[in-house]
C-alpha cells in the first residue's frame, strides 16, 4: 500500500543535523539489516522492508539522512533526519516523536511537524515508493 505525505503523495526527508556511522535505529529494535550507501539515492536499491519499520513508530538510515515512520499499520511516511534547529542527526523515535538528541526538539511521525522546541520548523518530506514489501527512495 502506498500513502503520502502533504498534496504530493509519499514523501520522504532527506536533510540531517550531523553525522553518523549507524545504519538505522528503531523504535524497539536494534538494526533493520539494511545496507547504506553514503548519500541518498533515488530509485535504488531498497532501503527497508515494510517489516522493519515498526507501527507507531519509525526507523533512521543515518547515512542516508531519512527517518522512515509508519504512523498506522500499512501506512509510510519518510522525513529528513536532519533536525531543522541546528542540523544535528535526529537521534531515536520514542513513540509518537522523532527526537534530535542535540537540544531536545521533537517531531512527529505523521507529518514531520515540530511538538517540541527550540526547532521551528519541521522536518522536511521526500518521496518514498513502498512496493510489495520494500520501500525505496522516490
Amino acid at each position: 500500500m502506498i500513502t503520502g505525505v502533504g498534496a504530493g503523495g509519499l514523501a520522504l526527508a532527506i536533510t540531517a543535523c550531523g553525522g553518523g556511522t549507524d545504519t538505522a535505529t528503531t523504535a524497539g529494535t536494534s538494526d533493520s539489516g539494511a545496507t547504506a550507501s553514503s548519500a541518498p539515492q533515488a530509485g535504488g536499491a531498497a532501503l527497508a522492508k515494510t517489516a522493519d519499520i515498526p507501527v507507531g513508530g519509525g526507523t533512521i538510515f543515518k547515512d542516508q539522512k531519512v527517518v522512515i515512520t509508519q504512523p498506522t499499520e500499512g501506512e509510510f511516511k519518510a522525513f529528513s533526519a536532519v533536525c531543522t534547529h541546528q542540523g544535528c542527526s535526529v537521534g531515536s523515535v520514542e513513540g509518537d516523536a522523532i527526537v534530535c538528541p542535540c537540544h531536545n526538539s521533537k517531531f512527529n511521525i505523521t507529518d514531520g511537524a515540530v511538538t517540541a522546541g527550540p526547532a521551528e520548523k519541521p522536518l522536511a518530506a521526500q518521496e518514498i515508493k513502498v512496493d510489495g514489501d520494500q520501500i525505496t527512495l522516490a
